[in-house]
């Protein structure tokens, strides 16, 4: 049993990155499932309590982050709601017809014309839309970084090492 739950929590570790690279599904609340898992799974527990509830805010403030990154780097530098709106109709609308580089063009073309739409001058519309997508550029490094450590504390936790003792 502790076998087949350590291989499942393998493939969901190995999602969790890759769900971060495809931007397909959320990385980091895989990547801790697949922690909780080995917790559950080993029986020494190879983390101890601060560490999973550490991680777990670290993971929900990935999530957080992921939504709220964006968002707050077009209002910092000035991107209107039009700009905002625009964004998240491209992103999604990009996604539909592109996928994940849809995704991407999407939210950078959709910031552009929210813009131009709310009489801004194309140089202050291109502004907003790289904004938009740099913003989306930096959440996605972060949820990338927070899922490669967790996996690399899956592999030692799997591997029977304690990480964590507290």
């Amino acid at each position: 049993m502790e076998t087949a739950l350590v291989v499942i929590a393998a493939l969901l570790a190995v999602a969790g990155v890759a769900g971060n690279i495809l931007m397909v599904i959320p990385g980091p609340p895989l990547n801790y499932v697949a922690l909780l898992i080995v917790q559950l799974a080993r029986p020494e527990q190879p983390f101890g309590t601060g560490f999973l509830v550490t991680f777990g805010i670290l993971t929900a403030g990935a999530v957080l982050v992921d939504y709220a990154l964006p968002l707050l780097g077009a209002r910092l530098f000035g991107v209107s709601k039009h700009g905002t709106i625009g964004s998240i109709v491209g992103m999604i609308a990009g996604f539909l017809v592109f996928s994940v580089p849809g995704m991407l063009i999407g939210l950078f073309a959709g910031a552009f014309a929210g813009e131009l739409m709310a009489g801004k001058k194309s140089r202050e519309a291109f502004r907003a839309g790289a904004v938009s997508f740099m913003g989306s550029i930096a959440a996605g490094v972060l949820k990338l970084a927070l899922s490669l450590v967790m996996a690399f504390y899956f592999v030692v936790g799997a591997l029977g090492n304690s990480v964590w003792p507290m």
